[in-house]
């Protein structure tokens, strides 16, 4: 998987880059690898607009909340004079990441979340409702997690969350909490 990819040429020329080593292997008579999956960090905002072109190439990729938001947000969240800007629980966060779940569904490229927001549970289970089903997470949050996966309706959090994407402005941390809480979601 290839970190930080800002443009699909970037993905382009680094899954060139191993090609041409599994050819140079081939040619010195090493046994190539019987499966090889190359996938993408989707951690540069630049990507969600070129997705299309992207999945086509990608065996699967992953979400890298932490990088993606911070670039969106253009706030460092340990920055205490700016951190208030990054809330991943925001609409313009959901919405983009919601874009990604969606274009993966679409393509048929299984996409995964890693960073902190799939190790908390709130985070999560907003994660959840927008159609992720794969979560990275730091050894302390799959037990909180976890607890909160099994209490979970996917089917009712994914209802839930498509109406708080309408939202125009703000965060909708205490209406995803209020969703989860209605749901009876262990948080």
């Amino acid at each position: 998987m290839f970190p930080l990819i800002a443009s699909v040429d970037e993905f382009r020329a680094a899954r060139s880059m191993v090609d041409d080593e599994i050819a140079w292997a081939q040619r010195r008579g090493r046994v190539a690898p019987k499966v090889l999956l190359v996938g993408a960090m989707i951690e540069a905002p630049s990507l969600i607009w070129h997705l299309d072109a992207l999945l086509a190439m990608t065996d699967f990729v992953s979400v890298g909340t932490n990088d993606l938001m911070q670039y969106m947000f253009a706030a460092d969240r340990g920055n205490p004079r700016v951190s208030d800007r990054y809330d991943v629980l925001s609409p313009p966060a959901l919405r983009a990441l919601k874009m990604i779940c969606d274009a993966c569904t679409e393509s048929g490229t299984p996409v995964s979340v890693c960073g902190e927001m799939a190790g908390r549970p709130l985070e999560a289970f907003a994660l959840i409702g927008l159609g992720y089903d794969r979560l990275s997470m730091p050894p302390a949050g799959i037990g909180p997690v976890k607890r909160m996966v099994l209490s979970c309706d996917r089917d009712a959090a994914r209802r839930g969350m498509a109406s708080l994407l309408k939202v125009s402005s703000g965060s909708v941390r205490n209406e995803v909490e209020s969703l989860a809480r209605r749901l009876y979601v262990a948080l």
